[in-house]
């Protein structure tokens, strides 16, 4: 069976009204200085909160952080901490648009007007990049701004958002006047001289002025194909088959370890394909930055377990911090969800859930938003949560070799307030690192002494 992200609604019904057998054998489905190094650091950025309050703790020292590397200990090479030198930011805001998801909040003016005053408030030097997905049947993508300084550019971005979520009253309006040509009768009067319900400029630019990317379907669809992974996960059994686009879309297919079980994600800009992007820009555009994710979403997100699974290592590997806000969700979907839950482990999915997975995994934040001034909230409590990380190192020997597996991070940190008491702290860092190759690298780290 071929599943759109954007009929989550459809999916989790077809489910619950015992078209689940339809999933049978049959369906397929961190004192500056600049360093010039040869050697391969591991950088963590931690975040240390008190654990009763949820407040930051700035004012630790590198005795006060343990950290274990497979159960091993590793001696800090570097550290750094807010308000000494740090990376600049680099955000990527996806906005998950789905009309019967967070997009019925985000097409609101007044929403979009708190999210761009959050993020005027950044340093100068941090960048912002803002991604609309999902905002039609084909779970189409489109970049409403690539990375920037300029906050007025970025507010200009976000007022974009409504003329992508487009009714399908509007949609068929806007046909109409396209095929009509320029001599047609104006929207604000019929035909016949009386007054329409809507003028054009009330409805925005037509779709060819929105500049979607959406498939070239009069092409062979094999030109448009990247690359084609096929892989067998050694947890579940399952083979994994993806198509990496052009475009950028993913689709994936899982065939269960028996066979029998099939599903099948069609072409669409999913969790793994935003991975996939976002580690390209982190890694080859911006080396220098802390790149980070702030997922939009109410917080259904359909996605193969192993697409999840693969996407938090791509994040991983990269160092990207996973972040999200997560909006209220629809009532109905509130009552589905207990259904869908084993019905999803049967299949090989998840349907809620991903984006407090892939936070905890990165050492990120899910903040849980409901009202029109939460969104700055929210935004002001990820930016500042960014920012107010430490940045520990710690050196690779020269004979380690690149063995290809994760390597399991522990971060220990014992701290006493000012009464002499053990503070009680939550520490977030990316949970593992994978090994890179020697290579000479530009960076500006405190180096512990």
């Amino acid at each position: 069976m071929k599943l759109s992200r954007f009929s989550a609604t459809a999916l989790m019904l077809l489910m619950i009204t015992g078209l689940v057998a339809r999933y049978s054998p049959a369906v397929a489905q961190e004192v500056s200085d600049t360093l010039r190094v040869n050697t391969r650091v591991v950088f963590m950025d931690t975040l240390v909160k008190d654990k009763r309050t949820g407040v930051p703790i700035s004012d630790l020292k590198p005795e006060n952080f343990e950290v274990l590397d497979d159960g091993k200990p590793r001696p800090l090479s570097y550290f750094t901490r807010e308000g000494e030198s740090r990376k600049p930011l680099a955000l990527i805001l996806i906005l998950d648009l789905r009309e019967d998801g967070a997009g019925r909040f985000l097409k609101r003016p007044e929403v979009l007007e708190v999210m761009a005053a959050e993020l005027a408030k950044l340093s100068p030097e941090d960048e912002v990049a803002i991604m609309a997905v999902n905002f039609d049947e084909d779970g189409t993508r489109k970049m409403l701004t690539e990375f920037t300084r300029d906050r007025s550019q970025i507010a200009t971005a976000l007022q974009r958002v409504p003329s992508l979520m487009l009714s399908e009253e509007d949609e068929k309006v806007r046909e109409m006047i396209q095929a009509a040509g320029p001599d047609a009768p104006s929207s604000e009067h019929g035909s016949d001289g009386t007054k329409g319900d809507r003028s054009e400029a009330d409805m925005g630019p037509v779709p060819s002025q929105l500049e979607v990317n959406k498939p070239d379907n009069s092409s062979d669809t094999n030109q448009n194909v990247v690359s084609v992974e096929t892989t067998k996960d050694p947890k579940t059994g399952a083979t994994i088959t993806r198509t990496i686009m052009k475009d950028g879309s993913v689709s994936t297919k899982r065939v269960s370890k028996s066979g029998k079980v099939n599903i099948e994600m069609g072409e669409q800009y999913s969790l793994y394909a935003a991975a996939l992007e976002v580690s390209k820009i982190s890694t080859l555009q911006r080396p220098n930055s802390r790149a980070a994710i702030i997922w939009v979403t109410d917080g259904i997100i359909p996605i193969i377990i192993e697409d999840r699974n693969a996407t938090s290592d791509l994040l991983v590997r990269s160092n990207v911090t996973f972040n999200s806000l997560t909006v209220s969700m629809r009532t109905l979907y509130k009552l589905l969800l207990p259904f869908a839950k084993p019905v999803g482990n049967w299949i090989g999915m998840s349907f809620t859930g991903s984006s407090k997975y892939l936070a905890k995994q990165t050492g990120g934040e899910a903040v849980q938003i409901s009202r029109t001034s939460d969104y700055g909230r929210g935004l002001s409590k990820i930016i500042g949560n960014l920012t107010a990380r430490y940045n520990l190192g710690f050196t690779l020997a020269e004979d380690e070799q690149d063995d290809g597996r994760l390597h399991n991070l522990e971060i220990k940190v014992k701290a006493q307030d000012a009464k002499g008491k053990v503070r009680k702290l939550e520490v977030s860092a990316r949970r593992g690192y994978y090994m890179t190759t020697t290579e000479q690298k530009e960076t500006t780290a405190s180096t512990v002494k």
